[in-house]
């Protein structure tokens, strides 16, 4: 690990691993600071219950190299213990049933970021794959006015163009797109335009780049030096102030687990093609495993990367926005 990288706080705006011993060990030898861990994609109110109560216990089992955030002075000690942050974030708003008053049970428990819908249609909005953007219902504006008393992010990384800009203009708290790529990149749903791009940032919030290599021109080709000038597209178009990383590393997961994620709700229609081979995603050269942080470190200094800009980038904007957001 360079001197630099082994300086810098580290955080990702969006992990959705096969959590075991072996990932969290990943996670610590690239010195990632924290991370925004997902724990509900689809799952109702009792089953999100019982993965935030599965975390509890991992966090716990594996003290040694793991510990909780629930306030911006957590990371910090994070870094300070030479631990990982774990952020308890959410893909969906499915976990709250059709209960508001359920937000503030969860924003105990710990999670501090909830994405507004997976891809289609929910009780809020519009995702980015449903056939029709409806945009933000009514109840979807009561809960993100929820959410921004409670201080939880909003996230809309999955969600539709519609229903993200009525969200951005709604929300009285800035909001992010935790994990995304730009659409001038590559035409595909999950990417986001540049006039979205400009406006979450006008009003304040925030774009975490995704490293993801389906949302990249050269698909499983991609290297760290392509994921390098994506991120430097971002920074031109919105500036070096609010733009971090949100790789939506998928370190182990399998076939099943893709699938799982590929149609409505779990089980219904398929949305996203299938994938060859295991049906797995290979992350880009450079950037293969969670051990690999360092390299985006290298890559961005090798880049030209001024050091203030790397320090920003790789977490310190992260900070500034989460502290804003969430009060502490």
């Amino acid at each position: 690990m360079s001197d630099l990288h082994d300086d810098l706080i580290v955080i990702d705006g969006l992990v959705i691993s096969n959590w075991s011993r072996s990932v969290f060990e990943h996670m610590h030898r690239g010195g990632l600071t924290a991370a925004n861990c997902t724990c509900c994609v689809w799952e109702g109110f009792s089953d999100t219950m019982a993965n935030v109560a599965r975390f509890k216990a991992w966090i716990e089992e594996h003290g040694d190299i793991l510990t909780q955030v629930y306030t911006t002075d957590d990371i910090a000690r994070a870094k300070r213990e030479g631990k990982v942050g774990i952020i308890l974030g959410w893909q969906n708003t499915s976990g709250i049933d059709d209960r508001i008053g359920y937000l503030r049970l969860f924003k105990e428990l710990g999670v501090g970021v909830m994405q507004l819908t997976y891809n289609t249609q929910n009780l809020v909005g519009s995702g980015c794959w449903e056939g029709r953007d409806g945009g933000l219902s009514d109840f979807g504006r009561e809960l993100i006015d929820e959410m921004n008393r409670l201080g939880i992010v909003v996230d809309l990384s999955h969600v539709g163009d519609r229903t993200s800009r009525e969200a951005i203009e709604h929300s009285r708290q800035p909001v992010a797109f935790t994990h995304c790529c730009p659409m001038a990149l590559k035409d595909y749903p999950r990417n986001k335009p540049d006039d979205l791009l400009k406006l979450i940032v006008e009003k304040g919030g925030f774009v975490g780049f995704a490293t993801y290599p389906l949302f990249l021109p050269k698909g499983n080709d991609t290297t760290l030096d392509d994921c390098v000038e994506g991120l430097e597209y971002v920074v031109d178009l919105v500036g070096e102030d609010a733009v971090g990383i949100g790789t939506d590393f998928t370190q182990d997961q399998d076939r099943a687990f893709f699938d799982y994620l590929s149609h409505d709700k779990g089980s219904a229609r398929r949305l996203i093609p299938p994938r060859p081979g295991t049906g797995a995603v290979l992350m880009p050269e450079g950037l293969r495993t969670l051990a690999d942080y360092p390299n985006l470190t290298a890559a961005m200094e090798q880049r030209g990367w001024s050091e203030a800009r790397i320090r920003k980038v790789m977490g310190e904007n992260w900070l500034r926005f989460l502290r804003d957001v969430w009060g502490a």
